[in-house]
């Protein structure tokens, strides 16, 4: 017999990498590669979030090895990793609320596999 109950999310994430996994996991099923992709994109989250607390009181720009300034380093980071997360999560393919709204299913490449959603409890 098998149940609805979503996997726990791994005690290495960090609070907005549990609560990406419980959003995605309460309402969907994913395969065993789909979850990987999940728990690279809670990790991507939890690293933005020290990338900000970071950042918190440090100046935009830096100076380089020439004196020039610069932007922050961490800055530059933070952008690669919004852009990794974004790229993870549309990697899943997950149904957004506007196409539910409107009616009009999201479209779904072949490789894609299908996933059913969770039974209400």
């Amino acid at each position: 017999m098998t149940t609805n109950t979503p996997p726990r999310p791994p005690k290495e994430l960090a609070a907005r990498g549990r609560a990406l996994w419980r959003s995605v996991l309460t309402k969907y099923e994913l395969e065993e590669h789909e979850l990987a992709l999940l728990m690279q994109a809670c990790r991507t989250a939890d690293r933005l979030d020290d990338i900000a607390a970071a950042l918190v009181g440090q100046p935009l720009t830096v100076d380089n090895f020439r004196g020039d300034p610069v932007a922050h380093p961490l800055l530059n980071e933070q952008r690669q990793q919004s852009m990794t997360l974004a790229r993870l999560l549309a990697s899943l393919r997950i149904p957004t609320g506007d196409a539910e709204a409107d009616g009009r299913p999201q479209r779904r490449g072949g490789a894609r596999g299908t996933y059913g959603q969770r039974a209400a409890r």
